[in-house]
């Protein structure tokens, strides 16, 4: 018996509802695209009125992000902390090992700049004090220099002033001072030229640079003021979470009280395992404090500033150096009853 064969089934349109068809899809196709274009335009729009909003806060959309476009805080602080840290060990390191004179010649050099009242002649220091003395010099150099001074144009004069407006105007309105120090460093120097460097340097330690003999301080060929000018500039000029913050930088200084608050030991210190008293033999790396606005008040106004340690001073203490680079009884040589290292400021606690 023969079946009949069955025809394949065939969906057949008319030529005219092929083309209606036809040109429904490209007018959806064309207003698709229409609403593509109108939305990148609005993205546009979005970008430059962001950017045009934070130029009015007095920095860049790029400024107020660090690397990889995460916002300034203190973990970022502390990790740019830790490699201007090495920069400066790695300097230290380097003098060392290829001293331009005696290592008792540069520790005597710096004391003489750091430190008053001393007979020079007396001093001897090891090869490790000398290197701990040199990273003190910089870490005092780069703290009163370049952090707690603002660094805007190539006058130190001008830094100067610069500078104490700042700090009347924290005094009377954190939020205005932290905007008007963005819109400042919106116009800042872009880098910190050799000149500014060696003007800084001969301020800060005129006796150690001649035993340099004026030669600027690099690691690896970066050099460590320009490095500290960057680090500054993130301190100062981001838009960091809390709008009315203000970084200052402390150095203890030699010859003063450990306090545990506000320092931290880089080497294993005997002395205080026993119990007894020791003494900041160097700091190696300055301890940064952030100044915040204080609390509310019921009155409307708000109480005294409030100083918060984003990391503490890096500190060698005398025992681990061996002691101090000469016999002294405590009230010759340091500050010991001092209440603390933090560095004075306008309305600071």
């Amino acid at each position: 018996m023969a079946y009949p064969q069955q025809q394949p089934y065939q969906d057949i349109v008319s030529g005219e509802q092929y083309r209606y068809a036809l040109t429904n899809f490209r007018i959806a196709h064309e207003k698709v695209e229409q609403q593509r274009l109108q939305l990148e335009e609005q993205e546009r729009q979005v970008a430059q009125l962001r950017e045009r909003i934070a130029l009015l806060e007095g920095g860049s959309i790029s400024q107020r992000l660090g690397r990889g476009g995460n916002t300034i805080d203190d973990f970022s602080i502390k990790n740019a902390a830790s490699q201007l840290d090495k920069l400066i060990n790695r300097w230290a390191a380097d003098v060392i090992r290829s001293p331009p004179t005696s290592h008792e010649a540069l520790a005597r050099a710096v004391l003489s700049d750091l430190v008053s009242g001393l007979d020079l002649s007396q001093v001897h220091a090891t090869p490790m004090q000398t290197q701990c003395y040199l990273r003190h010099a910089m870490s005092e150099t780069i703290s009163e220099g370049i952090i707690n001074c603002l660094i805007i144009t190539n006058s130190t004069e001008a830094n100067v002033q610069l500078t104490r407006i700042h700090e009347h105007l924290f005094a009377r309105n954190p939020t205005v001072a932290c905007v008007w120090r963005r819109q400042t460093f919106s116009a800042a120097v872009d880098t910190c030229t050799p000149e500014m460097s060696l003007s800084i340097l001969y301020e800060q330690i005129p006796e150690l640079m001649k035993h340099l003999n004026g030669a600027l301080p690099t690691s690896g060929g970066v050099s460590i003021l320009e490095s500290a000018y960057e680090f500054s500039r993130m301190l100062h000029g981001s838009n960091a979470s809390a709008s009315d913050a203000f970084y200052r930088a402390f150095v203890p200084e030699m010859g003063s009280t450990l306090y545990p608050r506000q320092i931290e030991l880089v080497r294993r210190c005997l002395r205080s395992e026993r119990g007894e008293i020791d003494r900041v033999g160097a700091t190696i790396f300055p301890g940064l404090v952030k100044i915040t606005r204080g609390p509310p008040l019921p009155n409307g106004q708000y109480g005294e500033n409030v100083q918060t340690i984003v990391r503490r001073a890096q500190v060698t203490c005398e025992c681990a150096m061996g002691g101090p680079p000469m016999p002294v009884s405590p009230d010759e040589f340091g500050m010991p009853d001092m209440p603390g290292p933090l560095p004075p400021h306008s309305g600071s606690t």
